[in-house]
């Protein structure tokens, strides 16, 4: 996948993410530290519907574009649901979770992003 469609997945996704009211999306410039993704996308959603809502709608927009997850973990439980999309994996934390295991702060060396970056 070149950057250019990485860059227009990870925006598809945060526009998923964010039509269901996801909290503090965070993306994650990952490219230059890692040969697992190029884009983290991080989101909170307040409850376990709702975060399994946010799942849901980034599947439906991903495969409405013809992408299809390789691999999604954590859906039953909806306390972390980490989707992967090859060059850009999201994670769905409830709140709780997402403190607890500070994705931010381990991928500290990759490039926190704002949506703007993805445009260009």
């Amino acid at each position: 996948m070149t950057e250019k469609q990485s860059k227009e997945l990870a925006r598809l996704a945060y526009a998923a993410l964010d039509d269901k009211k996801a909290r503090d999306i965070r993306i994650i410039d990952i490219s230059k530290v890692s040969i697992l993704a190029d884009y983290f996308l991080i989101a909170s959603g307040s409850n376990r519907n709702q975060v399994q809502a946010m799942a849901d709608n980034v599947e439906e927009e991903m495969n409405k574009a013809g992408h299809t997850a390789r691999q999604v973990e954590g859906y039953q439980t909806a306390n972390w649901i980490l989707m992967d999309y090859g060059d850009i994996i999201i994670h769905i934390f409830d709140e709780e979770n997402r403190l607890f295991y500070d994705l931010e702060r381990i991928w500290r060396d990759g490039s926190a992003l704002e949506l703007a970056d993805l445009e260009r």
